[in-house]
């Protein structure tokens, strides 16, 4: 008797792939990056894919939304675990690593996500001596221990401007909002989203979350209310993302505007039951909740991609 896959063979018809393993066929045809997939018994299947060119993570993401997989990013410390869920897994190398001046005399860099905090150091940036010098820029901006400012301090980040690719395929370019930048919102996804954003950070719940010197939520909503003489910025809204919200294609830093930054005390870290402690756990779950479900109502996005 003739086996099934002996049959198939012959008769030129190939047995049914399940929708991961169509996923992963599709990516992998795609994608001019590296690509691993990792198979885990039970379920939970996952891969790996390290995008050689900007265009190999917007295939990702297209694909992630078409067959239900969570798009999450790698190299970060602290990932939380998606044992029960698809995974892909993106982190950016070396490909994506550019660190350069925006212009001759300028004081702000263009910088991928694939760039490491090292790299940085070299460049002259030596205000990220004190971090860890192997881990990306992108793992760098996720961290919400090591983005963890103080309430409306998040200039002291240097983090100007911000290019995002949101769930729906969105690119989003964001940076400061203020009197000064008259620049229009381009694309009906970002009008829509960026005078909620600055509703919510005008709201009692933000305002609750303000009172406190330590910034108690997962999202840095204070960006949109800064300290005095500060402009708010959108840009800053990524800072310990998580990878929550988006994945970043670049950001610009500026090398005058960034302060010397340190690991803190463990002690002192963000922890998720900091607003516990402060008396601000539920309106720092409601601005979290509804910043998430504005970046990414379609859950493309691990939520939260730190389990802190």
């Amino acid at each position: 008797m003739q086996s099934n896959s002996r049959r198939a063979f012959l008769t030129g018809r190939r047995s049914s792939q399940t929708p991961w393993e169509a996923f992963c066929q599709r990516l992998r045809n795609v994608a001019t990056g590296t690509f691993y997939q990792f198979e885990m018994p039970g379920g939970g299947d996952s891969a790996r894919l390290m995008p050689k060119q900007a265009s190999d993570v917007h295939h990702a993401r297209a694909l992630c939304a078409e067959y239900g997989v969570v798009f999450a990013l790698d190299g970060m410390s602290h990932p939380a675990r998606m044992d029960d869920q698809l995974v892909l897994w993106v982190e950016p190398g070396k490909d994506l690593g550019r660190c350069q001046r925006l212009e001759e005399g300028s004081t702000r860099w263009f910088v991928q996500p694939g760039c490491l905090l090292g790299d940085l150091v070299d460049a002259g940036l030596t205000q990220f001596q004190d971090l860890p010098c192997h881990i990306s820029v992108a793992a760098w901006l996720a961290d919400r221990t090591l983005c963890d400012w103080e309430t409306g301090a998040t200039a002291d980040s240097g983090l100007v401007y911000a290019s995002v690719l949101l769930a729906d395929g969105t690119v989003a370019g964001l940076g400061p909002f203020g009197e000064a930048n008259a620049k229009p919102l381009e694309g009906a996804r970002l009008q829509r989203m960026v005078p909620a954003l600055f509703q919510l950070a005008a709201g009692d719940h933000a305002a609750q979350c303000a009172a406190s010197s330590s910034w108690p939520g997962r999202y840095r909503l204070d960006a949109l209310k800064p300290a005095s003489g500060q402009t708010p910025n959108l840009a800053h809204l990524l800072l310990g993302h998580g990878g929550d919200l988006g994945w970043v294609d670049w950001l610009v830093i500026d090398e005058q505007e960034v302060q010397p930054q340190s690991e803190p005390p463990y002690s002192q870290r963000f922890t998720a039951s900091r607003a516990t402690g402060l008396g601000l756990e539920l309106p720092a779950s409601e601005l979290d909740t509804q910043v998430k479900a504005l970046f990414d109502a379609e859950g493309l996005f691990p939520h939260p991609g730190q389990d802190l």
